[in-house]
C-alpha cells in the first residue's frame, strides 16, 4: 500500500515593511511521503519570501510540469516560478520560456556549491533567473 501526504495547517502572518505587503495567510501543506521535513520547510519560507494573494504550492515533488511555487497574473500567465533543490538545466531553460521570473533556492549548501559551478556558465543568458 502507498503511503499517503502528510497534511500541515499553517498560519503564516507576512509583515514586510519593503514591499508594503502585510497579510496572514492560511495554508495547506501537503508533505510528501519522499520529501524531508528541511525541503517542506523551505517551501513555506519561500512562500513567506515571495508572499502575494495569488501566490500557490504547486502539485508536488513528484510533478515535473510545475514548480513549487508560483505565482500567476489575472491572464494566467506565469509572473513568478520559484523551485528548490537542484534543478538540471533543461528544467531551468523550460521555466525561464514559461515565467517572467525564476527563482531557485538550493538548500543543501555543500551540494549547491558543486550543483551551480557545473551550470552558472550555462545560464548566463536567462535574465529571469535568479
Amino acid at each position: 500500500m502507498a503511503l499517503k501526504s502528510t497534511i500541515f495547517k499553517v498560519k503564516l502572518s507576512v509583515a514586510n515593511i519593503s514591499t508594503h505587503h502585510y497579510e496572514d495567510y492560511n495554508l495547506t501543506l501537503a508533505k510528501h511521503p519522499s520529501e524531508s521535513d528541511e525541503r517542506m520547510m523551505f517551501r513555506l519560507i519561500a512562500f513567506a519570501l515571495h508572499a502575494d494573494s495569488g501566490l500557490s504550492f504547486g502539485k508536488g515533488i513528484s510533478n515535473t510540469e510545475e514548480p513549487d511555487l508560483w505565482l500567476k497574473n489575472l491572464s494566467g500567465q506565469i509572473a513568478s516560478w520559484i523551485d528548490l533543490g537542484q534543478p538540471d538545466e533543461k528544467r531551468i531553460r523550460q521555466a525561464c520560456g514559461k515565467a517572467s521570473k525564476v527563482y531557485i533556492y538550493s538548500y543543501q549548501p555543500a551540494a549547491a556549491n558543486i550543483w551551480w559551478s557545473g551550470l552558472s556558465h550555462k545560464t548566463r543568458n536567462h535574465e529571469s533567473l535568479e
